[in-house]
């Protein structure tokens, strides 16, 4: 009965709304992507168009069948610069310094290990690279503000900008070192 959070824009809260979410990370053309708990792919292939041919996108998630819908949907869509990856984030997988920017929406909470899955993320990020965590009081694993920053810093990541108010916000962090393309200036 939730299919709604992971499947479509709520129309309900604005920041949760892929484009919004996109927008604020100041995606260019070449750059590469992270969408952990990527579900059906509802932020990884506009953001796969938005980087274009020259970029990528990295979409995760631990449920096959998620990644699955996820893949045939970007057929559907004609992206191709879009690379499926079934597991868990976390356990040390991810290349160092790979990506310009992440999201994670409404899927911090489900994980088994935030922290470790943070520092992997800040490990993967450029420096000055971008992370944009979003959650919605209508998702069961809800994660409230001060947890999330206290997460993100420990991991550390600098706090950018919040859009969106207490049941429904986006919270952008920064890796500290060169800014990669800017974004929330």
């Amino acid at each position: 009965w939730l299919s709604w959070l992971v499947e479509l824009d709520n129309p309900l809260f604005r920041n949760n709304r892929a484009a919004v979410i996109i927008d604020h990370l100041d995606l260019r053309e070449g750059m590469s992507a992270l969408d952990v708990g990527c579900g059906p792919g509802r932020l990884s292939i506009p953001m796969a168009i938005k980087v274009g041919p020259r970029g990528h996108v990295t979409a995760v998630d631990s449920q096959l069948g998620m990644l699955e819908r996820a893949k045939e949907r970007s057929v559907k869509a004609r992206v191709t610069n879009i690379r499926f990856l079934q597991g868990e984030i976390g356990t040390g997988n991810l290349k160092l310094d790979r990506f310009d920017r992440t999201v994670l929406v409404t899927v911090l909470g489900e994980m088994q290990h935030p922290g470790d899955a943070l520092r992997e993320i800040f490990a993967a990020l450029k420096p000055g690279g971008l992370l944009a965590i979003t959650e919605v009081i209508a998702d069961p694993h809800f994660q409230d503000q001060r947890t999330v920053r206290e997460l993100a810093s420990a991991a550390g990541f600098r706090e950018k900008a919040v859009i969106g108010g207490r049941y429904s916000y986006s919270l952008y962090f920064m890796k500290p070192g060169e800014e990669s393309g800017g974004g929330l200036n």
